[in-house]
């Protein structure tokens, strides 16, 4: 997306991060120590565990930058991993967008790639997406 500027001023990034069904509209606004902001919850309760956690910080540090942000998301669909993924997706592509130079370690790391795995759909005449009914010759 474009560096716009908000209703107080403030100019910030917005991109959009998706993995399977989950999408995270993600908002990066330069501030003076990094913060972030889901849903309106903070990191810690709505990612309780420590790999969540990781993964949310992913980018940021494999990127190495010295800037600090405020970053907030509205995350939607999915489960919680899920989320998180596309939350990383979306910072990396706002890191993209504020300097180019860091696309080369953002996208050797993979964070700017759309993972398009997602759950195949089931068929008709079979349990599952490939799980056939038992078979007997006779």
């Amino acid at each position: 997306m474009e560096k716009t500027t908000s209703t107080t001023g403030e100019r910030y990034i917005e991109t959009i991060g998706r993995r399977k069904t989950s999408s995270a509209r993600v908002r990066m606004t330069p501030a003076t120590k990094t913060t972030f902001l889901f849903n309106d919850k903070e990191l810690e309760v709505y990612f309780p565990t420590k790999e969540l956690q990781s993964i949310i910080h992913d980018a940021l540090t494999t990127s190495k930058i010295a800037a600090k942000f405020k970053i907030t998301a509205v995350l939607k669909g999915g489960g919680i991993h899920s989320q998180a993924e596309a939350f990383r997706h979306g910072v990396a592509r706002a890191l993209n967008e504020y300097d180019i130079q860091l696309r080369g370690l953002l996208k050797k790391a993979g964070f700017l790639k759309r993972d398009p795995r997602a759950k195949e759909r089931r068929k008709f005449g079979l349990k599952k997406a490939r799980k056939a009914p038992q078979w007997s010759k006779r």
